[in-house]
């Protein structure tokens, strides 16, 4: 499997596709790759040379001029968590149901948290969770060229007070997670399986199993929505939306692990830290 990473030696990047522990240097930016055909940029990404292994690099977020937007009750589970959390059921079947999506904005590429760093939960919020989500890496021309793991976190009480909040609750201080890396959508096949697995005190307080078989509507529809009435001449992330939401006893704590794997793609890890003022 093919993984492309973005590397930090602490004076400079560099984009690599890792292949087995060894790093094969790619001579041009994500955004410049995006800028290509899906056919141009997978040729440019096989012809990438195998050199040394990375050594002490730091991996940073796998972005670095896409903006990372989302797509929300694209599963029957997240139809339920909404409604839960808000007492507007109605509302939410109706968009599960519709024929437009519910797509917002999520983070831009600065404040995207990678691998290993603390994802937030925000202080004037009581209810918080993780949301487990398969990302899609799409070029300028909305073609999918790769898949990331992403954690979506969300504050439940502030969106179930108003749904109009939806931006605070969703929006925020370390409220992004991708990585380690990006898959090339070539080398993997659907539906993916993803989990969510949440530590605390070295002890799994939930686990949970979903795929996007479970999908009400597909990626092709989800990245053709985004698309209509926007450009992104250096590509885009687009979340998926998530089909595991712990029950409504549960909310993060500082110090929780939040462990998101996309099976056949990589896996996710965050602690938690309380962000805000």
């Amino acid at each position: 499997m093919s993984t492309l990473l973005r590397l930090s030696d602490g004076s400079s990047t560099r984009w690599v596709v890792r292949r087995d522990g060894v790093d094969a240097e790619l001579d041009l930016s994500l955004a410049e790759l995006l800028r290509l055909p899906v056919t141009d940029a997978r040729a440019r990404i096989d012809a990438a040379v195998p050199g040394a292994t990375a050594g002490d690099a730091a991996v940073l977020a796998p972005v670095d001029r896409q903006e990372v937007w989302a797509a929300g009750v694209t599963y029957l589970r997240s139809r339920d968590g909404r409604s839960e959390e808000s007492g507007h059921g109605d509302m939410y079947q109706r968009v599960y149901d519709a024929d437009r999506p519910e797509i917002f904005f999520k983070s831009v590429p600065e404040r995207v948290v990678p691998d290993g760093a603390a994802v937030g939960v925000r202080t004037d919020s009581g209810w918080d969770v993780p949301e487990p989500e398969v990302g899609l890496v799409l070029n300028c021309y909305g073609e999918l060229v790769g898949y990331v793991p992403g954690n979506d976190m969300s504050s439940r009480s502030i969106e179930g007070e108003n749904p109009l909040y939806l931006p605070q609750a969703k929006m925020y201080e370390r409220s992004c997670a991708l990585g380690p890396g990006i898959v090339p959508a070539w080398e993997v096949g659907e539906p993916l399986p993803v989990s969510l697995r949440i530590e605390r005190d070295g002890a799994a307080v939930f686990e949970g199993t979903t795929s996007t078989a479970s999908m009400k509507r597909s990626f092709g529809e989800l990245a053709d929505w985004l698309f209509r009435a926007m450009d992104f001449p250096d590509g885009a992330v687009l979340l998926t939306g998530t089909g595991l939401v712990p029950g409504a006893e549960f909310t993060l704590r500082a110090d929780d692990v939040v462990v998101v794997d996309v099976i056949g793609v990589g896996t996710l890890h965050n602690p938690v830290a309380v962000v805000g003022r």
